[in-house]
């Protein structure tokens, strides 16, 4: 653990995967997974497998809808912090944070009532990561992505 960040309580970060360049999250150590704030979401088959189609906005002043498709990774019953026990999809995709890129097993659902579109969980943060409660917003603001041209 030579190398383990120190980030706050709250960061912005990136889900490329899905298009979404910057995002919110809260950075919570007492949560085992991530979870990530979806306005509609639809399964579908596609190819014999299961596909979730989703909607996220970013942002609470300029809200942006991006629509996303992914591959279902699983269905899984999640605990909240209220004590309440629900059965989510779950996906898994790349997150940008801190110059690191990593795959994290993230489930949707409604997170409308949060002040964070996305919850980054103690699963994505082991060994990459520790949260400093006194700290927010360490990294700076990402820039839009620059794609290669051949």
């Amino acid at each position: 653990m030579a190398d383990v960040i120190t980030l706050g309580w709250r960061e912005r970060l990136a889900l490329p995967e899905l298009g979404i360049a910057t995002l919110k999250a809260k950075l919570d150590t007492g949560a085992r997974s991530s979870s990530l704030h979806v306005d509609t979401l639809d399964s579908f088959e596609r190819d014999g497998a299961i596909w979730l189609r989703f909607t996220v906005s970013t942002g609470r002043k300029h809200r942006l809808s991006v629509q996303c498709e992914a591959p279902a990774l699983d269905r899984r019953v999640v605990t909240d912090t209220g004590g309440r026990r629900t059965e989510r999809w779950f996906i898994r995709s790349e997150v940008s944070l801190a110059g690191q890129r990593f795959s994290v097993d993230i489930n949707l659902t409604d997170r409308r009532h949060m002040l964070f579109p996305m919850l980054l969980g103690r699963t994505a943060l082991l060994g990459r990561f520790a949260v400093d409660p006194a700290l927010s917003y360490t990294q700076p603001r990402a820039l839009p992505a620059v794609t290669d041209t051949p």
